[in-house]
């Protein structure tokens, strides 16, 4: 047995990870789909954290502002979009990575969240669906 912080124990520490994470890397599927699914998970991740973080500001700030009450519906609505999405993606990008079977499947069920999404939202925000005060000026 080595002592800790020997040299000797140092080099062999790194030798025995440095092997685990070059077998590692070799198991794992960097290429431009994985790459391109890591993207689209960190995007959704990142909205899907500042709609919280919103949803958090607008309940500290429901006393004082009543008008930030009605808010809250579409609001907890589209961070909840987006953080189902934001699994999914995290699913495919596993399953990218790892080259599962079943990868195919999150990718599928990804895709269709999304069109789902550009769906809503264009349903939502139509000048037929939103209240006149909402309306954009054109």
């Amino acid at each position: 047995m080595l002592p800790i912080g020997s040299r000797q124990h140092d080099q062999e520490f790194q030798l025995q990870h440095s092997k685990t994470m070059r077998d590692t890397a070799k198991d794992l599927n960097f290429g431009p789909f994985s790459v391109l699914l890591g993207i689209v998970l960190g995007t959704l991740f990142a909205i899907a954290f500042g709609l919280a973080i919103v949803c958090f500001v607008f309940w500290i700030l429901q006393d004082e502002e009543p008008r930030l009450v009605a808010e809250v519906g579409p609001l907890l609505t589209s961070t909840g979009i987006f953080i189902a999405l934001s699994a999914v993606a995290g699913i495919s990008f596993f399953g990218s990575l790892h080259q599962a079977v079943w990868r195919h499947l999150p990718v599928a069920s990804l895709l269709l969240g999304l069109l789902l999404a550009i769906v809503l939202r264009l349903h939502f925000y139509s000048s037929s669906s939103m209240p006149a005060g909402a309306r954009r000026r054109r």
